[in-house]
């Protein structure tokens, strides 16, 4: 382990490694800690084809390509009386699909790429204590897992978390995370063998069925396993749970209340124990501060809904690579250039939240108490700043009840990325996402460049751009 570096990444899932990778591709020193050994398991297998352009961008697309990952070209639906699908190749996108990939897989092929790319990688390693002098972070004493007399100190200029849940900066440190109140739901899931198909939608797609009480997904694997999990609200599975004597019997009770999984699990076999999660959807009040950067899951998470996770993640890690570079480039003032990355991040995590928010809200079914348990508070809406997110997104939707209306379009225009009207990877984003890539979508008058390297531009004053 180096004594100083430029940058430490804590982390290795798919914010850290994509943080790593681009800032080794620009030549700077990156130490990654991770304090798993890879591969390991994570929840999360449905990757949005929006993270196509910023693998495109890392370097290891054509390995993802490879490896064999199960095909996702679309997204099948049955949420309350309606049935519907969305193919992302009705957008005209040029990479019409994404994937379904076994985390373990996936995660791994990201952080050895960016070992590859010349970031030194530290697996079984774990962060012990992080040194501030004053309120900027400048060391961080750490341990070996396995051996703990193998430990020590390396110092850095910049530091981004990339700890997922833990988040080591928001949890330890910060003490400025909060859970979302509306989204106090607990997901429950198992692996399969032998299920069949889903009865509608295209290649690969990842099904979301309604159900009393929640929802469930069901996303195909290509170790010929299916992913099924049920999303459901945290007292009423805790009730059930007292009543019924475990988490299986709460998973197997709503399963029998769901007639396509029931069919698609008829005749299959368990690959795995029921799993469980809570408390995941959260914000920290702020994703940046002196020297350092909260990334991917250790700034914030929704809800499974949509699959944002992964998208989250690496899109943060691009644009803290971006940030970080040109601050060590001398480019831009470190308080510029994170002020940048706050306010666009923060941005992408709150149109999610409003979208998922606005999903929920389209189904009034029976249990219409677990839906309407899922909007925004007023409150919410005021401390998270939303007013401009839902200005975008309801405008001229009002009446949700139409489940194949105006909300699902929007839904898959902007998690797909809409269309593309040349080659330019970066091409949908910069139309359909409303993304910072050009001087006529700057935030604060910056936006990204790719040219000649990752980092962050200044619109000249003559330019017209959006102060937010």
């Amino acid at each position: 382990m180096r004594q100083t570096t430029q940058v430490l990444v804590i982390g290795g899932g798919p914010a850290g490694s994509t943080t790593a990778g681009l800032l080794a591709r620009q030549g700077f020193e990156v130490t990654v800690v991770e304090r798993e050994h890879f591969p390991r398991y994570h929840i999360g297998e449905s990757i949005l084809p929006s993270c196509i352009p910023i693998l495109t961008l890392l370097g290891a697309r054509e390995k993802i390509e490879k490896h064999g990952f199960q095909v996702k070209r679309g997204v099948y639906f049955r949420w309350g009386p309606d049935e519907w699908e969305m193919t992302f190749n009705e957008l005209g996108d040029d990479t019409p699909y994404a994937w379904q990939v076994v985390r373990s897989e996936f995660d791994r092929i990201l952080l050895d790429h960016a070992a590859e790319l010349g970031a030194a990688v530290h697996q079984g390693v774990t962060v012990r204590e992080i040194e501030f002098d004053g309120v900027r972070p400048v060391a961080a004493t750490w341990v070996n897992t396995k051996d703990a007399s193998e430990k020590g100190r390396i110092a850095f200029d910049y530091v981004v978390d990339c700890s997922g849940r833990g988040g080591v900066f928001a949890t330890r440190y910060l003490k400025n995370r909060r859970h979302h109140e509306m989204f106090r739901n607990v997901g429950v899931w198992q692996y399969w063998k032998g299920a069949k198909t889903l009865p509608g939608g295209p290649e690969g797609s990842t099904g979301v069925c309604s159900v009393p009480g929640g929802w469930f997904w069901i996303i195909p694997l290509h170790n010929d396993t299916v992913s099924v999990g049920l999303v459901t609200g945290k007292e009423a599975f805790a009730g059930r749970r007292a009543e019924l004597g475990g988490i299986g019997q709460v998973y197997d009770e709503a399963v029998k209340q769901c007639p396509a999984v029931e069919q698609l699990l008829k005749g299959a076999e368990p690959a795995s124990e029921v799993k469980l999660e809570q408390d995941y959807s959260y914000v920290a009040k702020s994703f940046t501060g002196p020297g350092y950067l909260l990334s991917g899951d250790a700034a914030c998470f929704l809800d499974p809904l949509l699959s944002t996770g992964v998208h989250l993640a690496t899109y943060s890690g691009m644009l803290a690579a971006a940030a970080i570079g040109s601050v060590l480039r001398d480019e831009m003032p470190e308080e510029e250039a994170f002020g940048f990355y706050q306010r666009v991040y923060r941005r992408a995590y709150e149109r999610m939240l409003v979208l998922v928010s606005v999903f929920y809200q389209s189904y009034r079914g029976k249990d219409y108490h677990f839906y309407q348990a899922q909007q925004l508070s007023a409150g919410e809406k005021n401390e998270l700043n939303l007013h401009e997110a839902f200005l975008r997104i309801i405008s001229g939707i009002e009446d949700m009840d139409d489940a194949k209306g105006a909300a699902y379009d929007f839904a898959v225009r902007e998690l797909t990325g809409g269309e593309s009207g040349d080659r330019n990877p970066f091409n949908h984003l910069d139309k359909m996402r409303d993304e910072p890539l050009s001087a006529e979508q700057a935030v604060g008058g910056i936006y990204l460049s790719f040219a000649p390297k990752l980092g962050l531009a200044r619109v000249p004053k003559t330019s017209a751009n959006r102060e937010e």
